[in-house]
């Protein structure tokens, strides 16, 4: 996430970041001990709302995962509108390399792949209720590739797993994995058309194309990072509104300023979308009926501190 402002209000903030992921679980206990043990990640938050259990994972006092337990919800259908991952950022390689030889250890976890994208190395598991993830590094920014037209090029690249733990897994990160830090660094999605998905995180949330020649998908940010959204058809070319399921709950964006959400709601009302403001937060559904919230930093979320 970048530092610098951004003033223009039919854009988001340059210092937009993305918030922690809201999954729906069947097995509130089973899925919150696969990312405890798997992604190292500790019990920050819980609360009881109703008949639903809240409870947030995160890195370093950092929430980065929200785990809902609805267990009358249906499975996760991969050809549905939804999530296809959520990418957790590493400050460093070492970080990651600890992160992806705990996650290739547990029993649960199914590597899916690594890749080298050019702009970031990445390693892609799937949980035990069939949630994607992305494990990843950035290159520094002056090694990206910019085209003259402002988009950023990335590409899928071999990446030898082995290879990159041999070069980059130490004791010491091995030992001190949980206090390293981590950020949701994107949020990638299955959308059912990417002209309707570009209309709305980029025309209605605010965010900028970063990539849009990639086939099959879509990619955009705010402040330059190469995406903070990722959209894509692969499997769910078509799709209509999503049903209720397991799965993706919420996409959380933050931004610095209320005049920041001044400005989505004066975009989103412009497209005559229907959102709620609470004054701290909006939060409106995408095309598929995907849940957004923007909000204010802190405002995500208000649990109390976990057991």
């Amino acid at each position: 996430m970048t530092t610098t402002t951004q003033t223009q209000d039919h854009v988001l903030n340059a210092a937009t970041g993305m918030d922690a992921v809201t999954l729906r679980v069947g097995d509130l206990e089973g899925m919150s001990a696969y990312y405890e043990q798997a992604l190292a990640l500790v019990p920050v938050t819980e609360q009881v709302r109703g008949r639903e259990v809240h409870r947030t994972l995160g890195r370093a006092g950092a929430p980065l995962l929200r785990l809902v337990h609805t267990p009358e919800l249906p499975p996760v259908d991969p050809r549905q509108p939804g999530l296809y991952h959520t990418a957790f950022l590493f400050p460093h390689a070492s970080a990651l390399a600890a992160t992806v030889y705990r996650a290739a250890q547990h029993p649960s976890s199914r590597f899916t792949g690594s890749a080298d994208h050019l702009v970031s190395e990445a390693f892609y598991f799937t949980d035990p209720e069939g949630n994607g993830i992305e494990l990843y590094v950035d290159r520094p920014r002056s090694a990206w590739d910019i085209a003259a037209d402002g988009q950023v090029r990335m590409d899928t690249l071999h990446l030898d797993p082995n290879a990159y733990l041999q070069r980059h897994l130490t004791e010491d990160a091995v030992a001190a994995v949980e206090a390293q830090p981590g950020q949701i660094g994107h949020v990638h999605l299955q959308v059912g058309d990417l002209d309707l998905a570009r209309d709305f995180y980029v025309g209605a949330i605010g965010f900028d194309v970063t990539l849009s020649g990639y086939p099959g998908a879509l990619f955009a940010s705010a402040g330059g990072y190469h995406h903070h959204i990722g959209m894509n058809t692969w499997h769910s070319s078509g799709a209509g509104p999503r049903a209720a399921t397991l799965g993706l709950g919420e996409v959380a964006v933050t931004v610095p300023t209320r005049e920041d959400l001044d400005a989505l709601a004066a975009r989103l009302r412009a497209r005559d979308l229907q959102f709620a403001d609470d004054g701290r937060a909006i939060t409106v559904q995408d095309p598929w009926d995907t849940r957004v919230t923007v909000a204010l930093p802190e405002a995500h979320g208000t649990e109390q501190p976990a057991g």
